[in-house]
């Protein structure tokens, strides 16, 4: 060990717990009232092609998915928000018009998860960001 001045005893290092030493981040909590399950029953989503600028919307039934053949994508919509907030670590809605609509989805291509969060019909540039292509809410479709 390094040099220590007659006399002075060494300190013996702070053990550390491997296992408690990081921080697992608490996953968000989605609630879905009764009352905006039953309003809503899919969300419409527009697919951009960067490529040939050309966009095309796909209906997406709520706790459904869809596929686009084209680019070998899977679109899945897990909840529907229409007045999105966010209450410390629940995310919800604070009633059911169409002030902040969100849509929780996922978005695979050819298997492999690219995107996994939420799309904002009001904010549609700050989510996801592709080379090839754009996914944007558009609306949502009621139940009635």
């Amino acid at each position: 060990m390094g040099c220590q001045q007659k006399g002075q005893e060494q300190k013996p290092q702070p053990k550390i717990d491997a296992a408690g030493s990081h921080v697992t981040k608490k996953e968000a909590t989605v609630v879905v009232p009764d009352a905006v399950k039953k309003s809503w029953k899919a969300v419409r989503i527009a697919v951009i092609d960067k490529a040939n600028i050309k966009e095309t919307v796909y209906t997406v039934p709520i706790g459904s998915s869809v596929s686009v053949p084209a680019f070998s994508l899977d679109i899945a919509v897990e909840a529907f928000l229409p007045a999105f907030i966010m209450e410390g670590a629940v995310m919800t809605t604070s009633s059911n018009d169409l002030k902040n609509p969100a849509a929780k989805v996922t978005i695979t291509e050819k298997g492999n998860i690219i995107f996994k969060g939420w799309l904002f019909a009001r904010f549609p540039t700050n989510t996801f960001m592709h080379p090839n292509y754009g996914f944007t809410l558009v609306d949502a479709v009621p139940a009635k």
